[in-house]
């Protein structure tokens, strides 16, 4: 769930829908409009903590404000 709390805590106002889908054998797979940003299965490990939030940084780029700081 760290990942999901990381998220929506800095980029609420930037995400409309946040949907957690149960899977088997430990699946945990991040999507962002349909395209891959983490896959357990494709890394071998269970994401690091922040690592998510970091990959989803650099996919929203420098200009997308965490919230709470916007100017």
């Amino acid at each position: 769930m760290s990942a999901t709390t990381d998220l929506l805590s800095n980029y609420q106002h930037v995400i409309d829908a946040l949907t957690l889908i149960t899977g088997s054998k430990g699946i945990f797979d991040v999507r962002v409009d349909g395209e891959i940003l983490y896959s357990k299965s494709e890394t071998g490990r269970h994401a690091e903590p922040g690592e998510v939030l970091a990959l989803f940084q650099d996919l929203v780029g420098p200009n997308v404000s965490i919230y709470g700081s916007e100017d």
